[in-house]
């Protein structure tokens, strides 16, 4: 089958472990001619979001990508919201897909997809959703303009041509259905994933010890990790104050990714390289090995595809409550935490910490149920309804 992801609502970054990097990878491999249509919308220096110039080239995975410009007959700062591109026609009769993904509905040059698929019908079309009220909506304008009238038009006008809308959380799921109208029956759940091709879990012993080596961590050292984005919804400069505070010489903190401009300063002010082990960025799969050196995934702010990668390596974690975001809870691998200020956080470290049996029954749950249910294999499968 010819798939073509196009990548238009947000951006593309290149060799991330996002979801939108890591399903066209995976239909290559399982044997698919794949492209991807992205924008020109990444980060820049690994840390915020900026634009590159438009272009063609390949990914890590030696698939074909072309970012695509917008069109220019409105300001950039309009043209960036509304999302009208130059290239989107000529990049589908060229390709000429059987299947067209679509991360994400929110763009208005999506009316050249619905277009192509009326004059080629045997197309069929996916879009999945990663926007929910935690990281959009969030005011008046963005509700009821942006979302309620000109997303929606975008998501109502490929709605008779779409199989399934895919909500990669079940909040994402609830957006499709009460901000956009989108019809319940053509609504699915799309878990995000662990990248498992580039994963060995014979070599897990191995790794883990040779990454605490590098760390200076002992064999016997409770290892909690986290990473990402680093920003203040995060709250991970809270949980390096709730491990600085709790001055336990055997329980460490590994960190990594970058610190926005934003939380820099308290970042660097809480660092202590008696607790915390601050690896810096590293790339996606790279951070597979430092997730299997850990004992506790710890999570205290907004969701990141960490939640799903390290439930897909097994790991048991700890995550702050949000609503509709559930379904990293597989009966027991995981402890929820609802406000992730630092006494709380230091209240469920020290409860995982001391009581040896729930700590084996979360690792239990996580091995057994885990590893299966997030495997980006399965789900790239799912994803084109195979």
């Amino acid at each position: 089958m010819k798939i073509m992801h196009c990548c238009l609502a947000n951006f593309y970054i290149d060799n991330y472990g996002y979801q939108e990097n890591i399903l066209p990878k995976m239909h290559k491999m399982q044997g698919h001619d794949v492209t991807i249509l992205a924008s020109t919308e990444t980060y820049v220096d690994n840390q915020k979001l900026g634009y590159v110039k438009p272009s063609s080239y390949h990914t890590e995975s030696g698939i074909p990508i072309a970012r695509i410009p917008y069109r220019k007959f409105l300001p950039h700062s309009v043209m960036k919201k509304l999302r009208i591109y130059s290239g989107v026609e000529d990049s589908l009769y060229s390709f000429k897909p059987d299947i067209i993904f679509i991360h994400g509905c929110q763009f208005i040059s999506i009316v050249e997809i619905v277009e192509y698929v009326k004059k080629n019908p045997k197309t069929i079309i996916y879009v999945d959703g990663h926007t929910d009220f935690i990281n959009s909506a969030r005011n008046w304008v963005s509700r009821n303009i942006l979302h309620g009238l000109i997303y929606k038009w975008c998501a109502k006008k490929i709605e008779p041509y779409t199989e399934k809308f895919y909500g990669v959380l079940p909040a994402r799921v609830e957006f499709f259905k009460s901000v956009y109208g989108i019809s319940e029956d053509k609504l699915e759940l799309l878990v995000m994933g662990l990248d498992d091709s580039v994963v060995d879990f014979n070599k897990k012993e191995r790794i883990r010890s040779t990454i605490r080596k590098k760390l200076n961590i002992n064999k016997e050292d409770f290892v909690i990790i986290t990473g990402g984005k680093i920003d203040k919804r995060k709250n991970i400069h809270v949980l390096m104050q709730a491990v600085n505070e709790l001055k336990l010489s055997n329980v460490k903190l590994i960190i990594f990714g970058a610190p926005n401009d934003d939380i820099k300063s308290e970042f660097e002010k809480q660092l202590n390289d008696k607790y915390i082990k601050y690896v810096g960025w590293i790339k996606a799969e790279k951070t597979n090995d430092y997730i299997m050196a850990s004992d506790l995934g710890m999570f205290p702010g907004t969701h990141s595809v960490l939640w799903e990668q390290s439930i897909g390596l097994g790991l048991p974690c700890v995550f702050r409550k949000w609503e509709g975001i559930q379904h990293v809870d597989l009966g027991g691998n995981c402890i929820f935490i609802k406000n992730g200020n630092v006494d709380e956080i230091k209240e469920v470290i020290m409860s995982i910490y001391s009581d040896s049996e729930l700590y084996s029954e979360m690792l239990r749950v996580s091995t057994e149920m885990g590893i299966p249910k997030f495997s980006y294999h399965q789900i790239a499968k799912k994803a084109i309804g195979e």
